[in-house]
């Protein structure tokens, strides 16, 4: 007899669905959206149509694993538990032994998007341990200051209303690959008279299906904000009243923008002037207008500026008094649930320790000293294939001094170089919870199979490593269920009736701090201490940054010397068929994938003798990858994209376009600038038939 079990997708996306798993027989055998659910409405994404694919898979990794081989070569033998966390248990002891606690390091990301499996029981272990702390910049680190120096933390009207647009502006947003649910509202808004545009370097699917496409240089975002505040500005349409009761350093923005003509705007994004001016003029007579702020566009060494100056866009123009008015980010500070108090229980004390940002690990596994780090547990990523860097992260995890332990459902780029695998289970086999940074919802996934072969969740694996490290405090013992009851059990949560038993029930329940339907910020009272937009912040004046909204320009993009030997800009955006790494090794996926694409303008192509199909080697200083040549009108000349975080070891020469990419700082926040990249593209000599229409297809 059949069972439906209500679950939520674990991957990294706003997006956070819902889900029911239809089991036969103790085996999963079908996955649906719940159509119930107000945001997701029954719809899963092509990537997460096909996740039960990977239950079965023969590369699953059932069994703990030691290795046998040489770090890299990825040669393992089966292993009990009880020796597998032995072995771990040693290793951590003996590089705690010899440099101290902090000479351990846990690696970990997105992977799994729960709270339980992918936060608190980890975090709890590690910081009892004494462990380095990870610093989580990788998604977000640019725009997280951004929002904080700007708001006080991430605000936005509710990503529910923006139907309620006369303008939508998608910026860096790709939403058909990477929020595709939000889609159906931007399209909502469009039949009630909206324009869209989206301002992307690349012509994505999303910016084919608008009405409005611009395409500034990677890393010029900053600049033509100030351009577009300029223009109205210049048509007389600053909201003077809401800047003057509701923001901070409105005169001296207002004074820096007399030095930001729309030609001048246009010229460093290399635009034309219309399109800036014509822009600013639709921002100047539309309201309210939603700004749907992506993260790619923070992702290169002037990211966090860029943010606060779009972020600045709604301020000058009033857009906050409108219903659906402002700009969208993240929702993630909007929610009644988080895992910070649990993640961190006060009866659990635990010694301080520094931080480690895990944008920087390749500089951590091959420079950082006092300590060194000689153990790295990996759980939830993939960093061989993710990282940027990649063959200084590769070197590091060569050490021979490193020990390595990884947590994975498969043997992936990472596992290559471990010591001890430990097999993880995926989302059907046990209990999460999960918050959304794409709306208003929460969500509880309710084990639905038996895990596969000896595959335990990633919280078991901590509480008996704990064990096996003789830690024996209570909330390290603490179970998927307490955690997840610890984690609800708020003021906040009580009041608005959210419990584990109703969510059990609902498979979801709406938690979002603001209502729908309303403009949250018309008065202010945004989360810091003046309740204002900060356009000048004086908390970046005491770190010695500048204070105002401005423009701060991408390093190698705007390197005119280094473009002399590396004259292409690379981008690397995500796909619609891959989550960063994740499905790397599924049959059905890399076939929707294919195999690593650049993207070439015709002009480019033409320039190097490079037809579509041609085999080419993309690469810099750092590095370089194979892949094959697309010329099309997907970039603009000067740029170059392709699809990041393919597995290294499925690719040709085993690198990726991670090899290429620089491990550097953003402004602000510790961000990675995986897209401040430059790279010559030369032809390597075979020629493959049929590449755009695939290419098309994976975009």
């Amino acid at each position: 007899m059949a069972a439906t079990v209500r679950g939520a997708c674990p991957l990294d996306c706003p997006d956070t669905c819902s889900w029911l798993v239809t089991v036969e027989n103790g085996r999963a055998v079908s996955l649906r959206g719940d159509r119930d659910h107000p945001f997701t409405r029954g719809a899963l994404c092509g990537k997460v149509n096909r996740y039960l694919d990977g239950l079965d898979a023969p590369d699953r990794v059932l069994h703990p694993l030691r290795r046998v081989g040489e770090k890299g070569e990825g040669r393992f033998e089966r292993a009990s538990w009880e020796e597998a966390l032995g072995l771990v248990a040693t290793g951590l002891r003996g590089a705690i032994g010899r440099h101290g606690p902090e000479s351990v390091l846990p690696f970990y990301f997105a992977g799994t998007m729960g709270l339980v499996q992918g936060t608190v029981m980890g975090e709890r272990l590690f910081r009892a341990l004494g462990a380095s702390r990870l610093g989580l910049t990788i998604c977000t680190g640019a725009a997280k200051a951004a929002a904080r120096a700007t708001f006080g933390g991430y605000v936005g009207p509710d990503p529910e209303d923006m139907p309620h647009a006369k303008l939508v502006v998608l910026w860096g947003a790709s939403l058909l690959s990477t929020n595709v649910h939000q889609w159906r509202l931007v399209l909502e808004a469009r039949e009630r008279g909206a324009h869209v545009v989206t301002i992307d370097p690349l012509r994505t699917d999303t910016a084919g299906r608008s009405d409005e496409h611009i395409a500034p240089l990677p890393g010029t975002d900053g600049a033509l904000a100030l351009g577009l505040m300029r223009a109205v500005l210049d048509a007389g349409a600053a909201d003077r009243d809401w800047l003057e009761r509701h923001t901070i350093g409105w005169p001296e923005l207002e004074q820096r923008l007399g030095e930001w003509p729309v030609e001048r705007a246009a010229a460093v994004c290399g635009l034309d002037e219309r399109e800036v001016r014509g822009l600013g003029e639709r921002l100047a007579a539309t309201r309210p207008t939603t700004i749907r702020l992506g993260l790619g566009l923070q992702r290169h060494s002037g990211g966090a500026a860029a943010y606060r100056a779009i972020c600045a866009i709604p301020a000058v123009t009033g857009d906050w008094r409108h219903v659906g008015g402002g700009v969208v980010t993240l929702t993630s500070g909007q929610l009644l649930v988080t895992d910070g108090p649990a993640a961190a229980p006060p009866d659990l004390s635990y010694p301080p320790a520094r931080t480690v940002n895990m944008s920087r690990l390749a500089e951590a596994l091959t420079e950082l000293d006092g300590p060194p780090v000689s153990a790295l547990v990996v759980y939830d990523s993939n960093p061989a294939a993710t990282s940027a860097d990649q063959l200084r992260v590769r070197r590091g995890l060569e050490r021979d001094d490193l020990f390595t332990v990884v947590l994975e459902q498969r043997l992936t780029d990472t596992t290559d170089y471990a010591d001890v695998v430990l097999p993880a289970t995926m989302q059907p086999e046990h209990a999460d919870l999960h918050v959304a940074y794409g709306h208003h919802y929460v969500a509880w996934n309710e084990p639905a199979v038996a895990p596969a072969g000896e595959c335990l969740p990633n919280a078991e694996i901590f509480r008996r490593l704990a064990a096996a490290l003789g830690l024996d405090h209570p909330r390290l013992r603490d179970s998927d269920v307490e955690i997840a009851r610890q984690i609800l059990d708020t003021p906040e949560c009580r009041a608005a009736g959210i419990t584990l038993e109703r969510l059990r029930e609902r498979g979801w329940l709406r938690a979002g701090t603001i209502e729908r339907g309303t403009a949250p910020y018309a008065d202010g009272g945004f989360p810091n201490e003046s309740g204002k937009v900060e356009l000048r912040s004086k908390g970046l004046a005491a770190l010695g940054h500048d204070p105002l909204v401005g423009y701060v320009p991408p390093v190698e993009v705007a390197d005119e010397v280094l473009a002399e030997r590396y004259p292409l800009v690379l981008v690397s955006p995500a796909g619609r068929f891959m989550t960063s790494s994740s499905f790397g090794s599924q049959p059905w996926h890399r076939a929707k994938t294919g195999p690593a694409r650049v993207h070439l303008h015709p002009a480019d192509a033409a320039r190097r003798g490079i037809e579509t199909g041609d085999e080419v080697r993309v690469g810099n200083d750092r590095g370089s990858f194979l892949a094959e040549a697309v010329v099309d009108d997907t970039t603009r000349p000067g740029v170059a994209c392709t699809l990041k975080a393919p597995w290294a070891k499925l690719s040709p020469e085993g690198t990726t376009v991670n090899a290429t990419t620089p491990e550097r700082d953003s402004d602000l926040g510790g961000g990675p600038t995986y897209h401040d990249n430059r790279v010559e593209v030369e032809p390597v000599g075979v020629r493959r038939a049929g590449a755009r229409e695939a290419a098309v297809a994976a975009l």
